[in-house]
């Protein structure tokens, strides 16, 4: 089985997104920073905040969706706010995806917010809210489950550290999983978790018995040339000893996102 994880950065570099996503192929495809607009056409937007505006696909779920015509798709937003198409306003959702393929099923999930609430009438305030998704998925190859859950980490402007509002959060993902996954199969975990390898967080998701493999297996970087601040940490893929990795990958090229991709076999 193959699952990503992957900060889509709302799909600013889509043909190359759009492109690796069929390669790759994933069984279970884990997305943060996804919009998505019912009932409207796809095309490009652009996000305003405090001076900052970044070009978004505004539809880019249904993009993926399209991309991956073998999947069920799964949207979860946290906010509902504004972006612009010159003169004209676009009403969007962000939040996770997750895309899971056909032939596998899904045989429970859990969904919560781990830090805030919905936000109906805006993008929110900073730290805004976030959510994480978990499933349990029957491989019929394998004749197995596996749970998989993964989170957009709150985006603290102070920076990374450790904060009570983060160790928080941790703990509502701990409860999340705990409600879905039984204990006895093997469990991933995944995200931007947007903290830093010496985070509370990893010691409060270690009393499930989850490593990193990010940081286990010395890598230093899960951000692309298009992210240029310090600080190159902010993707994680976890596992417990249960989990037989056949390849874990961080995704050099293509570059698809300020992020870098995730990449897990399992057997």
């Amino acid at each position: 089985m193959r699952i990503i994880s992957l900060n889509a950065w709302g799909g600013r570099l889509h043909e190359a997104l759009i492109g690796y996503v069929r390669q790759a192929d994933p069984d279970v495809l884990c997305l943060q920073e996804v919009l998505r607009t019912p009932g409207a056409d796809c095309g490009w937007s652009i996000y305003r905040d405090a001076g900052l505006e970044l070009p978004q696909r505004f539809n880019l779920f249904a993009e993926i969706s399209a991309a991956l015509p073998g999947h069920d798709g799964f949207f979860f937003p946290t906010s509902r706010g504004e972006l612009f198409d010159g003169d004209r306003t676009v009403t969007a959702e962000f939040g996770l995806a997750t895309f899971v393929r056909k032939t596998h099923a899904v045989i429970a999930e859990g969904l919560d917010f781990v830090h805030g609430s919905f936000s109906a009438d805006g993008w929110g305030a900073h730290p805004r809210p976030r959510n994480a998704h978990c499933i349990r998925v029957f491989s019929h190859e394998h004749s197995r489950a596996v749970t998989i859950a993964h989170m957009h980490g709150l985006r603290d402007p102070a920076g990374k550290g450790d904060t009570a509002a983060r160790q928080d959060q941790a703990a509502a993902l701990v409860r999340l999983i705990e409600r879905v996954w039984p204990g006895d199969e093997g469990l991933v975990v995944c995200g931007d978790f947007n903290v830093l390898p010496d985070s509370a967080t990893f010691a409060i998701l270690a009393g499930l018995g989850l490593s990193d493999l990010v940081t286990g297996n010395g890598l230093v970087d899960t951000r692309t040339s298009y992210y240029l601040k310090q600080g190159r940490f902010a993707d994680y893929m976890l596992v417990t000893p249960g989990v037989k990795v056949g390849k874990f990958e961080v995704v050099e090229a293509p570059e698809v996102s300020d992020h870098r991709a995730l990449l897990l076999d399992i057997g």
